[in-house]
């Protein structure tokens, strides 16, 4: 199915998604009071994503929320490549809270995709503090760029997220889940900041982004570029959600953005909140609460 976005302003939306709570590793936030660097609340840093993106800014705003009503914690931010990146930044203690797409962290604990070579050195220490809000992927491409289809990316210019972000190790899954790769495309690694320029100048055919809607990097491109949202459906989508469960079928509905006038399907994640065992159950309490 088409959907074409016409140039102009995007009208705001709000988007439900139909997926559960991902457990890792035990059911609790702290499997014991804890000491460290998170052990007693004080001074957290909170790992974001690009700046071009939903988790900086929304980020931001949570741990000025946690930092003025939460006596004795201060929480700062910094941004990063997200997801995949976050769970290695939290393995290793550099953050004491990250965001990061369940699927991302799932795959963290259990070694497997981007952590099969490369394991977190505690997978066991991970704990889930709660979910934020639904990741919904937006597969953009120009209308210049008679891309209709996920196939139709195949010898494109494709923009796949910045490296170790969640995005890119979306676009990688469902290239996958329809019998291609990145080798099939011209693949960008860019902010969603810069894709959004990218296809606005001309650069690139196609972006993966996953975000909230409505995307404020797709209401950039859209003002003055005409874009379409491609579908994930029919095989390709049975696939994705074989291999990679974490996946829900989503529908952004007909005029979530302007000139929207058909539904058009995608997949969706839960961005979520990420600590260890070292944060002890108060502080998370406080955090959640």
């Amino acid at each position: 199915m088409r959907t074409g976005l016409r140039t102009g302003r995007l009208a705001g939306a709000t988007a439900a998604a139909a997926a559960g709570v991902i457990a890792l590793a035990g059911c609790g936030v702290g499997d014991s009071g804890g000491s460290g660097a998170g052990g007693s609340g004080g001074e957290l840093t909170l790992a974001t994503g690009s700046t071009g993106g939903t988790y900086y800014p929304l980020g931001s705003e949570v741990a000025k929320i946690w930092s003025d009503n939460i006596e004795g914690v201060n929480v700062s931010t910094q941004s990063s490549g997200a997801s995949v990146e976050n769970m290695r930044l939290l393995d290793q203690g550099e953050n004491e809270l990250v965001m990061a797409i369940n699927g991302v962290a799932a795959n963290a604990v259990e070694g497997a995709a981007d952590f099969k070579e490369e394991p977190l050195s505690n997978p066991g220490d991970v704990r889930t503090l709660g979910n934020v809000y639904p990741e919904v992927l937006q597969v953009v491409a120009t209308e210049d760029s008679g891309i209709e289809t996920i196939e139709d990316l195949k010898g494109k210019r494709v923009d796949i997220g910045p490296p170790g972000s969640g995005t890119a190790v979306a676009a990688q899954q469902i290239l996958e889940a329809y019998g291609m790769s990145t080798e099939d495309v011209e693949t960008f690694n860019s902010t969603f900041e810069d894709a959004a320029s990218k296809l606005s100048d001309g650069q690139t055919d196609a972006a993966f982004a996953i975000l909230a809607l409505p995307a404020g990097s797709i209401e950039q491109v859209a003002t003055s570029t005409d874009v379409r949202l491609v579908d994930i459906t029919g095989d390709g989508l049975d696939q994705l959600t074989t291999d990679n469960p974490s996946y829900s079928p989503l529908t952004i509905e007909a005029g979530t953005y302007n000139g929207q006038d058909e539904p058009a399907e995608t997949v969706t994640n839960w961005a979520t909140l990420y600590a260890t065992s070292e944060l002890d159950e108060d502080t998370a309490y406080s955090l959640v609460k």
